[in-house]
């Protein structure tokens, strides 16, 4: 069978991949520093290289930032886009490194082989995943199936500053019936794609009393206290159930699917353990919601940061002038976090009394991404990869969120595969980053399969 071809090529070729990939990890393309603007131009001229090597017209694209790496090929079939992110990180602090950061290592581990260097998972071992299945197709076929779209971001990891104006002005190059993002993880040790992702608004609140600090024995009982403030205002977001109380922020949330529902009870997480790993024992949110439910398919609203007063060492009586807090609410299904802001800021204002005013500021504000799981490219994928993987993958949800997932869905009209194939212990962002070997030599086959499947 063709398929057969090209997974033995993917087993034959570890080796060389590997090799690849240990020169794209080389390379410190950090993009939130601008001493490393040179080596993400490097970074991105290696990768169009790469992709003309398999076939792609390809072609580096200057932006304000960083530049983005656009190749395509094919004409005829279904057609789809692959996007990932080739920045990276800062590799700081580097003296906790094992090894230095971007000289990448092959290393045996308890767990198996691993890939250790900046970025191995996050996202360069798993762009690679993708490009490597196509390179094999190559070789098997002399063609790719399908029309094939790569996009590949450079500002990723500092924001995506370019990649709202990029998607809008090559809205036509880009859409497609599909796109594939390889930047998540699995569950464990299933196969999973991502069909939901939270969206975040973020909230600072800055209240202020008196024009100074006041003894508290001097004014104590008698001025306003800012800080008294605050907490009845936070202690009055949750009730005694753990339901958020903000006025409407519960409309658009939707009930869980009952497919997804049966898919997550058979993955068996382990919430006391989960916790237990964070000194904690017991799930804390609404009451009545499975503990899956309540990271992947609830919302959230959640106290970031406090400050006010003195909190130097030892002890100062005073009545703090100002008292302020940041706050995060992950968002689900409908929910419109620009009317959410309005109720929230109505029902902290409220309860402010006289003689203290409060500001607000703003801290980003992005709805939920959710796909339409009805569509036949999802149960497709979830059949491949449960065939490579020899279980049944998952459709999940996360609990954080993928913007570029959702600017795929305002911006091209288009739903996006979240196949990733990360562990939980690959240490993204921190030292001694890694990706495991099996997971890059099956992440490869995955994709080879998950296009034959898509083509057919």
């Amino acid at each position: 069978m063709s398929l057969d071809a090209v997974l033995a090529r993917i087993d034959a070729d570890l080796d060389p991949a590997l090799e690849r990939l240990k020169q794209l990890l080389a390379i410190p393309s950090v993009s939130t520093d601008p001493a490393h603007a040179g080596d993400c131009d490097q970074a991105a001229a290696l990768l169009a290289e790469d992709l003309r090597a398999i076939g792609f017209e390809a072609s580096v694209r200057p932006t304000p930032g960083r530049p983005m790496v656009v190749g395509h090929v094919g004409s005829e079939g279904p057609s789809l886009l692959f996007y990932g992110h080739y920045d990276v990180q800062p590799a700081d602090p580097l003296e906790l490194w094992h090894s230095p950061p971007f000289e990448p290592q092959i290393e045996d581990t308890p767990k198996g082989k691993v890939i250790r260097a900046r970025g191995a998972a996050d996202d360069k071992g798993q762009l690679m995943t993708f490009l490597e299945a196509c390179r094999a197709w190559k070789a098997v076929h002399g063609s790719l199936p399908g029309r094939i779209t790569i996009f590949l971001e450079g500002e990723e990891e500092s924001g995506s500053p370019s990649l709202i104006p990029f998607l809008k002005e090559n809205a036509d190059e880009l859409r497609a019936d599909v796109a594939l993002i390889c930047d998540t993880d699995m569950f464990g040790q299933t196969p999973a794609i991502v069909t939901q992702l939270r969206g975040l608004l973020g909230e600072e609140i800055i209240i202020t009393g008196p024009s100074r600090d006041l003894h508290s024995g001097l004014y104590g009982g008698l001025a306003m206290n800012p800080a008294r403030v605050l907490t009845k205002v936070l202690a009055s977001l949750h009730d005694e159930s753990g339901r958020i109380t903000v006025p409407g922020f519960y409309d658009g949330v939707p009930p869980l699917d009952p497919e997804l529902a049966r898919q997550w009870e058979g993955l068996g997480f382990d919430a006391s353990g989960f916790l237990g790993d964070v000194g904690l024992s017991a799930p804390a949110g609404e009451q009545g919601k499975t503990p899956l439910e309540m990271i992947w398919s609830e919302p959230t609203c959640e106290i970031n940061g406090m400050i006010t007063g003195y909190t130097g060492e030892g002890f100062k009586t005073v009545l703090p002038a100002q008292a302020s807090a940041k706050l995060s609410f992950r968002l689900v299904g409908q929910q419109d976090p620009h009317k959410i802001r309005d109720a929230f800021r109505a029902m902290v204002r409220a309860q402010i009394p006289e003689d203290c005013e409060v500001e607000f500021h703003d801290h980003g504000a992005s709805p939920a991404s959710r796909m339409n799981i009805t569509a036949p490219q999802f149960e497709t994928a979830r059949q491949a990869l449960s065939r490579e993987w020899d279980c049944e993958a998952a459709f999940i949800g996360v609990g954080g969120s993928i913007p570029v997932a959702g600017y795929f869905q305002t911006i091209l009209g288009m739903d996006s595969l979240l196949i990733g194939f990360g562990s939980t212990d690959d240490a993204i962002h921190s030292p001694n980053e890694k990706y495991n070997v099996s997971a890059f030599h099956k992440g490869m086959r995955s994709w080879a399969r998950i296009l034959d499947a898509l083509a057919h």
